[in-house]
């Protein structure tokens, strides 16, 4: 006998404040690992099949890479806003709020990501040239970016669909858009490219019909009643206030996207000056390190619906469990993987480019990451808390404290005292106190939670 929209409303409530919460957290977290794990390797493979048609087409990517940064960075600024303010209201058992939430966050997404599309097809060139090409890498750039710029609205509503779902308690759904999606992209990227010639416009179409067959398979979850949040123009908000608390939930995911892309940036700068070997070693070290960083990110992620769900249910001890499973566990995880890493960085790094010098500076700078990646956790465990249940000064603060304040001075003085060395531990040395940083903010949200029941 098919449920009722009540009945599975009870059931959902049921598994969101009774099921044990190290079981909620650890199922919640596998898919977002898989669909983090999925999201990386296309985008290696995407880089992959570019790059072997020249180093001007292989640039390209990049250039457009900073680009759909750009709508990543809006697409998780309203995902993470309108999810946990849809998993608080269904953890307050308020779900026509939670409904005018997801309606209004999937319109704003529109609207946005509707006019980054218009404006940059419009100002293309210059935009092309703003992000970084150079007179040779142009045309790559513009024939990959005007596919991006096309599909740009329907990246973004899949991050927004995809934190809703996983807001709601319903990752799985949200893995099944993004893995297909990501693995159709692969599947494309050497039909479009070689086999029908079209070049980096292939990389570009291809990365197109993934977001299409993607987001629709996300749109579906929603249209055929496996959510409680649905997206409907009766349900938009014509109040000023529910954009803004959406936004305003949003701001750190907005902020730590920015910082990301500018201490690529800087880095990419200060290792420039020793030359093409310190720039290939650090890419390469970034890219193994967002490996051990994606199962963080993950774990992190299955706590934030456990969270907000029983903080709007006020059932605060739940809240608190939670959080400091998820850290040991997470730590524990981050730990095992970081150190099988650090025994393996001499031979990862020769797997990705067999040059003295790239090695030489790549494995010292891999071994120095893995260090800090042990206690990585702290920081953004507790990041990622604060954002889920509502708390956007605080998560404001830690989203910026990895990449901006404590990175962006150190890229900066370091390799000035210590050269080369002074980029290897930028980031690791940033790591570590951002981390320090973050245990007062640990201490009073554990030490200021209320009893069950109480505001």
């Amino acid at each position: 006998m098919k449920m009722t929209q009540s009945e599975k409303a009870r059931q959902q409530y049921r598994k969101m404040t009774q099921t044990p919460v190290t079981r909620l957290v650890l199922t919640l977290s596998v898919p977002t690992i898989i669909s983090m794990l999925v999201s990386n390797i296309y985008n290696i493979a995407d880089t992959y099949f570019v790059s072997s048609i020249s180093t001007s087409a292989s640039g390209a990517v990049g250039i457009v890479f900073a680009l759909m940064a750009i709508i990543q960075a809006f697409g998780f600024m309203i995902g993470h806003g309108s999810g946990s303010l849809v998993s608080l209201s269904l953890g307050g058992k308020d779900i026509e709020r939670a409904k005018k939430i997801a309606s209004s966050a999937f319109f704003a997404a529109l609207v946005f990501s509707g006019t980054i599309a218009v404006l940059g097809e419009i100002f293309i060139t210059p935009l092309m040239y703003l992000l970084g090409s150079t007179d040779t890498i142009l045309p790559y750039a513009t024939q990959y970016a005007r596919y991006i710029l096309a599909a740009a609205p329907l990246m973004c509503v899949s991050f927004v669909m995809n934190n809703i779902l996983r807001y709601e308690g319903k990752a799985a759904f949200a893995m099944i858009g993004i893995t297909f999606g990501g693995l159709l992209n692969v599947a494309l990227d050497p039909l479009f490219i070689f086999t029908l010639k079209m070049g980096v416009a292939g990389a570009g179409l291809a990365t197109a019909l993934s977001q299409v067959v993607g987001s629709g398979l996300l749109l579906s979850m929603f249209l055929t009643g496996k959510t409680q949040s649905k997206f409907s123009p009766k349900y938009i908000s014509k109040e000023l206030r529910d954009y803004l608390n959406i936004f305003r939930t949003g701001t750190p995911s907005l902020l730590r996207q920015g910082l990301n892309s500018i201490a690529a940036m800087l880095l990419n700068n200060a290792a420039a000056v020793y030359g093409d070997a310190a720039v290939a070693a650090m890419s390469i070290v970034g890219r193994v390190s967002f490996v051990v960083f994606a199962f963080g990110i993950g774990i992190g992620q299955g706590l934030q619906p456990v969270s907000s769900f029983n903080y709007g249910a006020k059932l605060y001890s739940r809240v608190r469990r939670g959080y400091i499973f998820t850290l040991i566990y997470g730590t524990s995880v981050c730990t095992v993987l970081s150190a099988v890493v650090f025994f393996s960085s001499d031979f990862i790094i020769r797997q990705f480019r067999d040059d003295p010098e790239v090695i030489s500076i790549g494995t010292p700078a891999l071994k120095a990451q893995c260090v800090a990646m042990t206690i990585g956790m702290l920081m953004q465990c507790t990041n990622m808390l604060y954002q889920s249940i509502g708390k956007s000064r605080p998560a404001t603060v830690l989203a910026s404290l990895r990449n901006g304040v404590c990175f962006i001075p150190l890229i900066l003085l370091f390799p000035r005292f210590f050269g080369v060395n002074g980029i290897i531990f930028a980031q690791p040395c940033a790591d570590f106190l951002a981390a320090g940083i973050s245990v007062p903010f640990a201490l009073h949200f554990i030490r200021s939670l209320p009893p069950d029941g109480e505001i």
